[in-house]
C-alpha cells in the first residue's frame, strides 16, 4: 500500500480499540518471568557453551602478541578465538568500529578475544589468563582540545550547514542578544538488559537470538561482517529489555558469539558484563554548542544561529544537535552548522532522540536567557516566535503543529502563573524553590513496514512482523490495530514479533516504530479485509467488521466461518511517498519543572514535572504515558547526574558501571503529569499518529536547568548541574 496522499476516514477512526488505554498484552509474561530474553533462551538449541569477551587494555595502537595457551589449558575451556583464528570478520558499513580488534586497536575495551567454556565462571576465569602485548599510539580523547580541527561531516541526505537570510547583519543590529556556549557530556544508554546473543551455526547458516532493535538491519550487518548472503542469517529478538538506540545495530556480543560458535562447533551464548557496555559498545557523544539569538524588544527573533561540535572515531557521524533549531522557532535570518572531530574514544552513535535531546539542552537554556534579558515570560516568548511553516523553507507548511496549545495547556496544568520571575525569591525551609520550562521538539520519521495477518477457523487473528518491542508497547498497539481493523476483541489477537522469518517492519528506533509498524499492520489488514469480503461474496465498500463478524446487506458471517479449515491470510507493507517533503512533520510539547536547591549544599531535588504533548493520534494513552514519564526521568538524569567521564590520558570512560555512572531512581522523580493534546495528523500515516517515545526527553533537561536558575540564581551552562557547579555561585 502506498501512502502518498493525506489519510481520509478509515476503520481506525472508529476508536473502539485504538486510542484506548489498554494494559500491555505482554505484561503477564514479563511479570511472571516467562517472556524470553536473548541470554535466557535455554530452550531453543541444545549444548550451549558460554563465551566471555576480553577487551583491549589500550585506547589506540596495535596488538603485537597474543598468548592464549594458558587459557586453552584451563579447566572446561573449549576454544579461544582472536583475530588470528577467527576467519573472515569484516566491518558492516553502518557501524563505525570494527567489532573484533586486531592487529589494530581502535578504542579501549574493543573486543580482542573470546573464551568459550562449559560454564560462564570457567570462561571468565580463563579470559584473565590471556596475555596480550600492545604497542600504544598517541590518541585524541578531548573534544575541547580537538574543536579547532573539527571538519564538516558527510551527513548523507542531511546538510551539515544551513543558512537563510543575513544572520550576521541581523544579529549585529538586534536590540537584545544572547551569545553563549553550552556543553553536554558523553552519556551511556544503561539499558536494563545487557547486550546478549546466542549463536548457532548449521553449515554456513547462522541463527542468532539477540537483543536488537532492528531485525532487518541486523541481518544486513551480519551478512556484511561474514561475507555471506543475508538469507543465511536468521535473527530472533522476541523481547528486548531496553535499547535507547544502542541496539539499532549489532555489537560485539553478536559477532563474538558467532565467531566463537563457529570455532567451538556448538552454540555459544555471550552477554557483555555491565562494565563492558560503556566502553565496548556505543555512547551519546559530548557536544560543544554555541548559540546566538537576537531579538527585538517585542521578543520576536530576528537572528538565530546554532553551531555544534562533537567527536567520533574516524568515519563516524556527528551528534546533530542543531537540527531542531532549523524548525522550532520563527526568524528570518538563521544559520546552523555541525562539525565533527576525530576522537579515539569508543564509538559515538544514536541514543534516545539523537540530535534534539542534547540540542534542546542548550537551545532552551538560551531561550530562557533571552526571556530574562527581555524581561519577558518564557512561555510568552516561545508563543511569540511560533511558526506554522518551516522557517528555512516558508513554502513548506507543517502538517500539524500545536506548540502553542502545548505551551498554554502545560502552563495552566502546572500552575505556571505562580512562578516568581526573579531568581531566589521562593523558599521552603532550607530549600530554594524554582520553576522552569522548555519547549519539546522531535522530527516525525516514518519507514516502510510490513506485516502478515491471518485468521483461523476459530476466528483468532495472528499478526506476524519482524517489529521489535523494546519496552515501548509494540505488542499491544499492533494487537489494537488488528483488532480495530478486523472488528474483533483485543483478546482474540495474537502477535508474533522480532523474527526475521516474518515480514520486514520499520523496527524500533527514531520514534518511528509505533506509527510505522501499525501502519504496516493497517496495510495488511486492508488487504485481508478485501480478501474476506471477496470470499464472502460482499462488496468491500459496503462491508462492516464488528464483533468477530462480517456484515453486509443484512447478512452476517463470522470471521471463523469465512476462514474455514484452511484459514485466510494477507500480507502487505506500507510505503510512504513524499508527503514529508511537501509538509514539515514534527512532534511538539512543553515541559515544566519545579525544583528545590539546598541553600547550604547546592543539592538539587526535582519536586515535580509536567508536560503537554502534541504527537498525532495517541494509539494507547497508557503505554504512551509510560514512554513519556520514562523519557522525562531520563531527562532528569541528563540534567543532574549523567556523565561518562573521560580519562584524557588513557582514553576511556572511567565510571563504567552503575555504581559510578548514576541514573535516576524512583525517589528522584516523585510527581509527573502528562497530557496529550487532542490531535490527528492525516499527512503522517493512515493511523494519523506520530511518534511519542523520544519527545518526552527532548527539552526536559533544560526545563530542570531553567528551574534551578530560577531557584538559586546560578546559571549553569555545562551539564550535568552537579552541586559543585552551583555552590560556587551561591551566596
Amino acid at each position: 500500500m502506498k501512502f502518498d496522499k493525506p489519510a481520509t476516514q478509515n476503520p481506525i477512526d472508529r476508536l473502539q480499540v485504538i486510542g484506548q488505554p489498554h494494559d500491555r498484552i505482554d505484561g503477564p509474561r514479563k511479570t511472571t518471568g516467562t517472556a524470553p530474553y536473548a541470554y535466557e533462551r535455554h530452550d531453543v538449541v541444545k549444548n550451549q557453551a558460554y563465551g566471555v569477551v576480553l577487551g583491549a587494555a589500550i585506547a589506540k595502537g596495535r596488538i603485537t602478541r597474543i598468548d592464549t595457551q594458558a587459557a586453552l589449558a584451563a579447566p572446561g575451556v573449549i576454544s579461544v578465538v582472536t583475530y588470528q583464528n577467527a576467519g573472515k570478520v569484516g566491518k558492516a558499513k553502518a557501524i563505525t568500529a570494527h567489532l573484533l580488534a586486531g592487529p589494530e586497536v581502535e578504542h579501549f575495551d574493543q573486543a580482542v578475544a573470546i573464551v568459550v567454556a562449559d560454564s560462564f565462571e570457567k570462561a571468565r576465569s580463563a579470559s584473565k589468563l590471556i596475555q596480550v602485548d600492545y604497542q600504544s599510539s598517541p590518541g585524541q580523547f578531548d573534544l575541547a582540545a580537538q574543536k579547532d580541527s573539527a571538519a564538516k561531516p558527510d551527513m548523507g541526505k542531511d546538510q551539515p550547514d544551513t543558512a537563510v537570510g543575513d544572520f550576521e547583519g541581523a544579529f549585529a543590529n538586534a536590540s537584545v542578544k544572547v551569545d553563549q556556549t553550552y556543553t553536554t557530556p558523553d552519556q551511556s544508554h544503561s539499558a536494563m538488559e545487557p547486550f546478549a546473543s546466542i549463536a548457532s551455526w548449521e553449515g554456513d547458516k547462522l541463527t542468532l537470538w539477540t537483543s536488537n532493535q532492528m531485525i532487518a538491519w541486523a541481518r544486513r550487518d551480519l551478512a556484511e561482517v561474514f561475507g555471506l548472503p543475508k538469507e543465511n542469517f536468521h535473527v530472533i529478538s522476541s523481547f528486548v529489555g531496553g535499547g535507547f538506540g544502542s541496539k539499532l545495530w549489532i555489537r560485539s556480543d553478536a559477532v563474538m558469539a558467532a565467531v566463537a560458535a563457529r570455532a567451538a562447533g556448538r552454540p555459544v551464548k555471550v552477554a557483555l558484563a555491565r562494565p563492558q557496555i560503556v566502553n565496548n559498545t556505543t555512547h551519546r557523544p559530548a557536544t560543544i554548542q554555541r548559540i546566538r539569538i537576537g531579538a527585538g524588544q517585542d521578543g520576536k527573533i530576528t537572528a538565530i544561529a546554532h553551531e555544534s561540535w562533537s567527536g567520533d572515531l574516524k568515519g563516524g557521524q556527528p551528534e546533530t544537535a542543531a537540527m531542531q533549531t532549523r524548525q522550532l522557532y520563527a526568524g528570518a535570518n538563521r544559520m546552523t552548522s555541525h562539525r565533527l572531530a576525530t576522537l579515539d574514544l569508543p564509538e559515538g552513535n544514536a541514543m534516545r532522540a539523537p540530535g534534539e535531546a542534547p540540542g534542546l539542552m542548550a537551545l532552551e537554556i538560551a531561550m530562557d536567557e533571552l526571556a530574562e534579558a527581555l524581561k519577558m515570560d518564557p512561555v510568552a516568548l516561545r508563543i511569540a516566535n511560533d511558526t506554522q511553516v518551516d522557517p528555512e523553507k516558508p513554502e513548506r507548511p507543517f502538517s500539524h503543529r500545536d506548540l502553542v496549545g502545548c505551551l498554554r495547556t502545560g502552563a495552566q496544568r502546572f500552575g505556571w502563573e505562580r512562578r516568581i520571575a526573579e531568581p531566589g525569591r521562593q523558599r521552603d525551609g532550607r530549600w530554594l524553590v524554582g520553576m522552569g520550562m522548555a519547549s519539546a521538539f522531535r522530527g516525525n520519521l516514518t519507514m516502510k513496514s510490513g506485516a502478515h495477518v491471518a485468521i483461523d477457523r476459530r476466528g483468532t487473528v495472528t499478526v506476524s512482523t519482524d517489529m521489535t518491542d523494546i519496552g515501548t508497547g509494540s505488542y499491544t498497539v499492533i494487537a489494537q490495530t488488528a483488532a480495530e481493523m478486523l472488528g474483533v476483541p483485543l483478546e482474540q489477537v495474537q502477535v508474533r514479533l522480532g523474527d526475521s522469518a516474518y515480514p520486514v517492519s520499520s523496527g524500533s528506533g527514531g520514534q518511528w516504530g509505533g506509527n510505522s509498524s501499525t501502519a504496516g499492520v493497517y496495510a495488511a489488514c486492508m488487504a485481508l479485509r478485501g480478501a474476506i469480503a471477496r470470499k464472502a461474496g460482499f462488496d468491500i465498500d459496503d462491508t462492516l467488521f464488528e464483533a468477530g463478524k462480517v456484515l453486509s446487506q443484512g447478512r452476517a458471517i463470522s470471521l471463523g466461518d469465512i476462514a474455514g479449515n484452511a484459514g485466510i491470510a494477507a500480507e502487505d507493507s506500507i510505503e510512504f511517498g513524499d508527503l514529508d517533503k511537501q509538509y514539515a512533520q514534527a512532534t511538539f510539547g512543553a515541559h515544566f519543572a519545579e525544583v528545590g536547591v539546598d541553600a547550604a549544599t547546592g543539592e538539587v531535588r526535582v519536586r515535580r514535572m509536567s508536560g503537554a504533548f502534541a504527537s498525532g493520534r495517541i494509539l494507547n494513552p497508557k503505554t504512551a504515558r509510560s514512554q513519556v514519564i520514562g523519557a522525562m526521568t531520563m531527562g532528569l538524569g541528563a540534567a543532574l547526574m549523567e556523565e561518562a567521564i573521560v580519562d584524557k590520558r588513557h582514553g576511556y570512560f572511567v565510571n563504567h558501571d552503575l555504581a559510578e555512572y548514576h541514573v535516576p531512581v524512583h525517589a528522584d522523580m516523585p510527581v509527573q503529569d502528562v497530557f496529550f493534546m487532542d490531535e490527528v495528523d492525516d499527512k503522517s500515516s493512515p493511523m494519523k499518529a506520530k511518534g511519542i517515545g523520544e519527545l518526552g526527553l527532548c527539552g526536559s533537561a533544560a526545563a530542570i536547568a531553567n528551574a534551578v536558575y530560577n531557584a538559586c540564581g546560578v546559571r549553569v551552562r555545562h551539564y550535568p548541574l552537579t552541586l559543585d557547579k552551583l555552590i560556587r555561585g551561591m551566596a
